[in-house]
């Protein structure tokens, strides 16, 4: 039986507003770099798209229309190194989030069943494992639970909110590999997938779970989850899809007819635009590599340790050594009017990291660097 809204954690976030007042009263004023908010323009070709569709009196389809999940196919094959995707086997959501909260309830999870997730993570991988009744176990390590036949969904975050670790074919492979051993779903939650700024994977491309090296060329039992709120500016659009195993499809499909859960038509053909446009993509791309830069320079010179964050759109921060705890490097840099996320927010694994987010506006990118550098 799935759990009461009682027997939730509390919403993370709550817990910011005490120091979002103090960055607040800075004589410069706030600079929040705590939510991976885009701020950006929605780029005019999807706007016009949205524009053209929206004489939309009829209700859409659940599964979406034929163009849409051709465009995710043909996405998938030009961007993401998967050849072939049935476009069956395309689901559009009303966002990314409400399926992973969702997922295990969906796929019948209940008391005694494991959802594992990555230690540094996402809360809602949580949150979606408790909804359904189910046991959440947060673990990196493939060996904590290969063989384990209570294990019946393992989430993968690849490029991680909020480290920005990207997994490699390798490491996806064992995953997938020990997963099929047991008869367990992985999910596989690749939303910041395009924004990638180290190499091998500036260059290589993000591998998904999709990935002929990483399944073999058999998508049986997998379902990548991706959104295009970060890579176009669509957060409000609420614009995402799951896509992956067909059987797994029809099933959500089943559900979500029934929960009467459909992306309203003109978002599905903005959606089409999106995913047919690069352009836009790399021109973000290139906004936030520059936002990125800037503060990364800036908080190092601070004094502050940047780990990882090859991809993504966040900063792995702490302080110098071993690193403070969390509500200590907030509560610093707070006093600067600056207001991060603590690594708590995203398990006990991370209680020495900050996450920065580099969707802020130029100007306050400068004015939190100017800051930190005390320029």
């Amino acid at each position: 039986m799935g759990l009461h809204g009682d027997a939730l954690p509390d919403f993370p976030w709550d817990g910011l507003r005490p120091y979002a007042d103090t960055a607040r009263a800075h004589p410069d004023g706030l600079v929040d770099l705590s939510v991976g908010t885009p701020v950006d323009p929605t780029p005019p070709v999807v706007r016009e798209a949205l524009c053209a569709a929206a004489d939309a009196p009829g209700y859409p389809t659940t599964h979406g229309t034929a163009e849409l999940r051709e465009a995710v196919a043909a996405w998938f094959a030009r961007r993401r190194g998967v050849p072939g995707l049935d476009p069956a086997a395309v689901l559009p959501t009303v966002g990314s989030k409400e399926l992973v909260a969702l997922l295990p309830s969906w796929l019948g999870l209940g008391a005694g069943d494991v959802v594992v997730h990555p230690e540094a993570a996402y809360p809602t991988y949580d949150v979606g494992a408790r909804l359904a009744g189910a046991d959440p176990l947060p673990a990196d390590d493939v060996a904590v639970w290969a063989g384990r036949d209570d294990v019946r969904l393992v989430w993968l975050n690849s490029p991680s909110n909020p480290t920005g670790q990207v997994l490699d074919v390798d490491a996806m492979r064992a995953v997938v590999e020990a997963a099929r051993r047991i008869g367990a779903v992985v999910a596989s939650d690749e939303c910041y997938a395009l924004l990638a700024w180290d190499e091998p994977y500036a260059s290589e491309g993000v591998p998904s779970v999709l990935d002929p090296r990483v399944c073999g060329g058999r998508h049986d039992d997998l379902l990548v989850v991706h959104s295009l709120s970060k890579q176009s500016n669509l957060a409000g659009y609420r614009a995402a899809f799951a896509a992956g195993d067909e059987r797994l499809v029809r099933r959500l499909l089943e559900v979500r007819k029934h929960a009467g859960m459909m992306v309203p038509a003109p978002v599905q053909a903005a959606m089409v635009a999106a995913l047919g446009d690069d352009d836009h993509v790399a021109e973000q791309l290139g906004r936030y590599r520059r936002r990125r830069a800037r503060l990364r320079t800036a908080l190092e010179s601070a004094g502050f340790e940047v780990d990882g964050s090859p991809a993504g759109l966040y900063l792995w921060v702490r302080a110098p050594g071993a690193g403070q705890d969390c509500w200590r490097t907030v509560e610093d840099l707070a006093g600067l009017g600056i207001l991060v996320a603590p690594g708590s927010f995203y398990g006990p694994a991370a209680a020495r990291h900050v996450r920065v987010a580099l969707t802020a506006p130029d100007d306050a990118v400068e004015r939190a660097a100017a800051r930190l550098t005390g320029a």
